[in-house]
């Protein structure tokens, strides 16, 4: 059975898959038990409540109309089971374990045939902790909708009391008149994110471009929160400006440490902005926007770089998600399929042209999340890395603590630790900057 049409922005995220571009999310979610951990029991579970997910169940299929279109199809050979595996590492002689695992799991891509998905269940780990490691492909869904998938593998949260909509009073009915002027007024906004967008082009390519590679290397990062609070207070601005800032100083140091030059220089970075409603309708699929934002790569006092970024966020955030360079997923939205599917690849390859890395923040509400009543320790979001690029970060903050998630490209960065220190070590020092 037929399900929703994907968006243009869904098909284009498919069309960019390769074996060495796999165009799928990812999650390192950790736990601390306190007892022994039952793995047969907890697969059970977690494909229990996958086959519950109808979002799980379904795979892309072509359609006829209009011309280069997809649907989600029901799986009819679907078993949740066969998405899910446990692994138990017999071997700690690396130093970080988990990473070592997490890195090979995730080069490997998604079979585009069946339904996008991978769930892997990690024992063995120091301390007794366990971890769920998540992957969804970017055309099943954005951040905002990942974060929704997972809390539907976890224990059931309890439910916020829904408000009455019996005072509602129902939208007007759009005129002749109000339509046409939506689609003019729509079509001169896809005429400027365009223009701005070849605006932004750069020559030469990017300082931190990377061969095509089918490795990867992950780095698991961990923040007080309280501190990032701490900074913000005494500077101003936002935590996600504080973050944005530690990151900047994280990738001077990575740069220097690789023999590249820093001063005078910035990273141009892709910030994921995501424009979907509250409704429960909109947990699927792509609704995004973003924002390029210059990091002060070059500046290297700590202060100067939050300061940089502020003025930076602060002007993005006043022209709004839908204008501007930053704003072209929005325009990719607004294509008809068959051009993704003839010239996504080419686009992809371009990226470096365009922007440096990705640096998304993925939401994940304060709620105390658990799987078979053991809380979650941490949330490392990681974000797919676009052709020809060595870096992507993704940021979540769950309780008291940002989790920071770095994705490298294998054949440009043999080694994640030196951009996982240097951000502990940026972090440090802008906090030494607060008296």
């Amino acid at each position: 059975m037929s399900g929703p049409q994907l968006s243009a922005l869904d098909v284009a995220f498919l069309c960019l898959e390769s074996e060495t571009t796999p165009m799928h999310m990812g999650a390192v979610v950790t736990f601390r038990p306190h007892g022994q951990v039952h793995a047969r029991k907890l697969t059970a579970l977690l494909a229990e409540r996958a086959a519950r997910l109808p979002k799980l169940r379904q795979r892309p299929r072509t359609a006829l109309f209009p011309p280069g279109a997809a649907v989600w199809a029901e799986d009819p050979d679907f078993v949740a089971s066969e998405h899910i595996s446990h692994h138990h590492l017999s071997s700690l002689y690396e130093p970080d374990p988990l990473s070592a695992y997490a890195s090979r799991w995730m080069g490997r891509p998604l079979d585009t045939g069946k339904p996008l998905w991978d769930l892997h269940l990690v024992t063995g780990l120091p301390d007794g902790e366990f971890a769920l490691l998540l992957k969804l492909h970017h055309a099943l869904t954005d951040g905002a909708g990942a974060y929704a998938v997972a809390v539907g593998l976890l224990d059931e949260l309890p439910r916020a009391p829904r408000r009455p909509h019996s005072g509602s009073v129902p939208p007007a009915p759009r005129s002749p008149v109000d339509a046409v002027k939506e689609a003019v007024g729509s079509t001169l906004a896809q005429a400027g994110i365009a223009s701005s967008v070849v605006r932004a082009t750069r020559s030469p390519l990017s300082p931190i471009s990377a061969p095509p590679s089918t490795e990867r290397r992950l780095g698991l990062v961990r923040l007080d929160t309280a501190e990032i609070r701490r900074i913000r207070r005494a500077h101003g601005g936002t935590a996600n400006d504080v973050v944005l800032a530690i990151l900047s100083g994280a990738l001077r140091e990575w740069m220097i440490n690789r023999g590249q030059r820093a001063d005078d220089r910035t990273l141009r970075a892709l910030i994921p902005v995501s424009v979907r409603g509250r409704s429960a309708e909109q947990l699927g699929g792509n609704k995004l926007s973003g924002y390029l934002c210059e990091l002060p790569v070059g500046l290297d006092d700590p202060l100067e770089r939050l300061l940089a970024v502020q003025h930076e966020m602060s002007r993005n955030k006043a022209a709004g998600p839908a204008r501007g360079p930053g704003a072209f997923p929005l325009l990719a939205d607004r294509m008809p399929p068959m051009l993704h599917r003839l010239g996504s690849k080419a686009a992809g390859l371009a990226a470096p042209l365009l922007f440096d890395l990705v640096i998304t923040t993925v939401p994940v509400p304060p709620n105390r999340l658990t799987l078979d009543g053991t809380k979650v320790a941490g949330v490392y979001p990681f974000v797919p890395l676009a052709p020809r690029q060595a870096v992507g970060i993704a940021v979540a903050t769950y309780r008291d603590s940002v989790h920071i998630g770095l994705q490298a490209n294998g054949a440009a960065v043999s080694d994640v630790g030196s951009l996982r220190d240097g951000v502990l070590k940026s972090a440090s020092r802008l906090l030494d900057t607060v008296h």
